[in-house]
């Protein structure tokens, strides 16, 4: 098996994420609606519940304006996070949803790290999601004896 290339891809906001983010909170405020219509509901629990769907919708959009910009980059032995405008940070990256052309990633490292959406955009799709399934290249890993040495 050949390792995964050399390889970086943009981080920013997700289309994907915002719209996921925007029908849990239209199903939120479909609830509230299909509640407000029942009878005997009393007025401080219905202002209740719309406080809570005004709240959800406000800190969903803020999550996701503030979504953080960079790039994520495989060099064959690690992976390496680099906001717009900072420093890169190695880490490690797991993979949490994978459902072909987006991926949801955790990225792992010392004093930072986050979650990132990944989509399908540009040439090189394919050898990211290479580089998100392999494994560092043995210079990166501990030394240790192959399990077929052991007796």
């Amino acid at each position: 098996m050949h390792d995964a290339p050399s390889v970086s891809h943009p981080v920013g906001r997700s289309r994907w994420a915002g719209a996921l983010a925007a029908s849990l909170w239209l199903c939120g405020l479909a609830g509230a609606l299909l509640w407000a219509a029942q009878p005997q509901v009393t007025s401080w629990r219905l202002a209740l519940a719309w406080t809570a769907v005004a709240v959800a919708g406000v800190v969903a959009l803020r999550t996701w304006w503030r979504t953080p910009r960079g790039v994520l980059a495989w060099d064959g032995s690690g992976w390496t996070w680099t906001p717009d405008g900072g420093h890169g940070v190695s880490g490690e990256l797991q993979v949490a949803l994978d459902v072909q052309h987006l991926l949801l990633v955790r990225f792992r490292a010392a004093g930072a790290g986050g979650w990132f959406w990944l989509e399908r955009g540009g040439e090189r799709w394919d050898e990211l999601r290479r580089a998100v399934y392999s494994r560092a290249g043995p210079a990166a890993l501990p030394d240790a004896e192959p399990p077929a040495a052991k007796p």
